[in-house]
């Protein structure tokens, strides 16, 4: 394909940007769901804290992510601006939808999924990198089983823990954990999230031979990116955050944290390796993990 003149790169780069943002907006609630449900903090103020560690997670993870999207999923030689175009068109469009029905669906395998559908059109089986696409596959599955299982874990060693204190205790500490927690997995959601339309631009721009022969992700797209997405998780998505703060289970404060905590494992963990998951279904596993109210009735009193 020819190279696209700078106004249409530009464009193409702000739609790419868009989508990092509806990212942002739609995934808010996967930041402050907990902390709102629990009535730790507002949910204005909930989303700025949110926001804030989405802005500089990039100072604590290196761009793993952003490089298995950009080169892992489909083969960057393949990859052209009318691919670009259409994963992100179609990724956008889904998470439109799915913000509108409040559905916690996940902007990262919509974008993937996107990336690969667009990728097959143009060139066929042969254009998609099976490793890395089978990896983030089985990301699908376990990352939520593996943020349940933290979570789960987090609720009975947290149990025993304080199984000789006051309720009213456990309370008041774990609300001030909470706001340790729900920052970690705001920085777990940045440093995972951002990076995939990160690995869009990068790609984008190496199609066009602006990054010359070596594939990298340039300072400014970082700083881009991280910006999107806290702003779409300041303007937040109010719909789903009712859907994982209350329809799914009904939260104390030591769950909130025991979810979040083991959510922001799962997220640090995915990220060190390079794997794009799904920060929605990963906190709403570690959501149903925390929930079990035998289990927590010693520390939260109910």
């Amino acid at each position: 394909m020819d190279a696209l003149g700078f106004p249409a790169l530009i464009a193409l780069i702000a739609i790419a940007v868009i989508f990092d943002a509806l990212n942002g907006l739609h995934d808010a609630a996967n930041s402050i769901a907990t902390v709102v449900s629990t009535r730790v903090l507002r949910p204005q103020y909930a989303v700025a804290w949110a926001a804030f560690f989405n802005f500089i997670a990039f100072l604590f993870f290196g761009l793993t992510v952003a490089q298995t999207v950009g080169t892992g999923i489909v083969s960057a030689d393949v990859v052209d601006a009318v691919v670009i175009f259409g994963a992100l068109m179609g990724a956008i469009s889904w998470n439109l939808i799915t913000w509108w029905l409040g559905i916690p669906s996940s902007s990262s395998h919509a974008l993937i999924g996107g990336l690969a559908g667009a990728g097959f059109m143009k060139a066929g089986f042969g254009a998609i990198v099976w490793t890395g696409l089978g990896i983030t596959g089985a990301a699908i599955v376990f990352s939520p089983l593996l943020g349940f299982l933290l979570a789960l874990l987090l609720v009975l060693v947290v149990s025993w823990l304080f199984v000789r204190s006051t309720p009213l205790a456990v309370d008041n500490l774990f609300r001030v954990l909470q706001f340790v927690s729900a920052a970690l997995y705001s920085l777990g959601h940045g440093g995972n999230d951002a990076q995939k339309t990160m690995g869009i631009i990068a790609v984008l721009l190496f199609s066009q031979g602006k990054l010359g022969d070596t594939f990298y992700v340039p300072f400014w797209v970082v700083l881009t990116c991280q910006a999107a997405m806290g702003l779409g998780t300041l303007i937040g998505g109010w719909r789903i955050v009712h859907t994982l703060g209350s329809r799914i289970t009904r939260l104390h404060p030591v769950q909130g944290f025991c979810a979040e905590a083991g959510g922001a494992a799962t997220l640090f963990l995915a990220t060190a390796f390079g794997i794009p998951v799904s920060t929605t279904h990963t906190i709403t596993g570690a959501i149903v993990g925390s929930a079990p109210r035998a289990r927590s009735r010693r520390c939260d009193g109910t």
